[in-house]
């Protein structure tokens, strides 16, 4: 057995024993079981909310020991078949190469393993807001409003506009977008702060270099597993009329919603539904994402660039720079990470960042606050 391939065998079985722990074995697998026997009463759908609450639990636990036992599974068969080959290259060949899959599976499992907070399998909310450079940061916040988007698909996650308002020349002050995914709070949390844009700008006849910012806030969609309460004296509701291209199909009603929740000034507006009823509830669904999203800081201590501690959105507050001119890099400043394909992380590859910030958030022990 080559050297490459007992190290390919090893990594994947302490992967394995890794995750096993991770999932507290006896315990998940007795709680599957007993999810399973649930399912299948015949009142189960009679409270469809926790029925379907349920049901993600199942094949999230499903699917971690499945995930245990394929990669036990994995390194067995491929010393069974090594031993096989006798020296047949083309088999060893493949062997190797189907442990090199698992191996990597192995390595993104393990850090989904990692989003073990309270409210991150949940789905979430990301607010970008256009900061300092007027219509070359409108028009940056538009481009990362289309990065999220199409990180959200290449992950089979859904993406809903809730709020958006235009730029006056191009690009956009402001947008909501809800993702809808598992874990797809816990995989955005860490984009919460100030991206920065280096680039010759398309707006200036003169082709000079602009810097341009935007800031991100990401909240979890919060159930009814997570308890925020809210005064409804302390929240001002104002209704206007949404805001479109024109046309025949403009909103001729006030249906928009806006929500000011006074004692801490959090703002949040919808005017996705030409229902005002609707936009109503999408808009107090997400002022409870802010303000459990603001509880978390408290419990953190740490000033950053949340929506809620209202940071300037300028130099000196960026949490990764997107440099395009005189060279190509993008770089995350807390974790380090960075890479010269700018057009893949534009176009919505940004796995690797997202994979750094939640390995060093656990190595820091922050956990679920973080």
């Amino acid at each position: 057995m080559s050297a490459e391939i007992k190290s390919l065998i090893d990594q994947i079985r302490q992967s394995a024993d890794l995750l096993r722990r991770r999932l507290d074995w006896d315990v998940a697998t007795k709680r599957l079981d007993e999810l399973t026997a649930l399912s299948e009463r015949p009142d189960f759908w009679d409270d469809p909310q926790a029925a379907q609450g349920m049901m993600r639990e199942r094949q999230r636990l499903a699917e971690g020991i499945e995930t245990v036992e394929s990669l036990q599974q994995e390194a067995s068969d491929a010393e069974e078949l090594l031993e096989l080959a006798e020296g047949d290259e083309s088999m060893i060949a493949d062997i190797e190469a189907t442990l090199q899959k698992a191996a990597t599976r192995a390595e993104k499992a393990e850090l989904a393993a990692l989003l073990s907070g309270e409210a991150d399998a949940n789905d979430c909310f990301i607010q970008i807001n256009a900061g300092e450079g007027g219509t070359e940061s409108q028009d940056w916040a538009s481009i990362l409003r289309r990065m999220y988007a199409r990180w959200a698909e290449a992950h089979d996650m859904k993406v809903e506009e809730m709020d958006a308002r235009e730029g006056e020349e191009a690009g956009i002050k402001s947008a909501t977008l809800q993702i809808k995914g598992e874990n797809a709070y816990g995989w955005l949390k860490s984009e919460t702060g100030v991206h920065r844009l280096v680039r010759i700008s398309p707006f200036d006849s003169s082709a000079r270099r602009h810097t341009s910012f935007a800031s991100v806030s990401v909240t979890p969609v919060i159930d009814d597993n997570i308890e925020i309460e809210i005064n409804p004296s302390d929240v001002r509701t104002d209704t206007y009329r949404a805001s479109g291209a024109g046309g025949q199909h403009v909103n001729r009603t006030d249906s928009a919603v806006r929500l000011t929740h006074e004692p801490t000034g959090i703002v949040v507006q919808c005017q996705n539904d030409r229902s005002q009823h609707r936009n109503r509830d999408q808009a107090w669904q997400m002022l409870r994402s802010k303000l459990y999203e603001l509880e978390l800081q408290n419990r953190r201590s740490v000033a950053d660039a949340q929506y809620a501690e209202k940071s300037a959105i300028g130099f000196g507050h960026q949490i990764r720079s997107y440099v395009l001119q005189p060279y190509q890099m993008v770089k995350d400043l807390r974790t380090e990470v960075e890479t010269s394909d700018t057009s893949g992380v534009l176009d919505g590859d940004i796995d690797l960042f997202l994979s750094a910030a939640l390995a060093a958030s656990v190595a820091k022990g922050e956990g679920d606050e973080a």
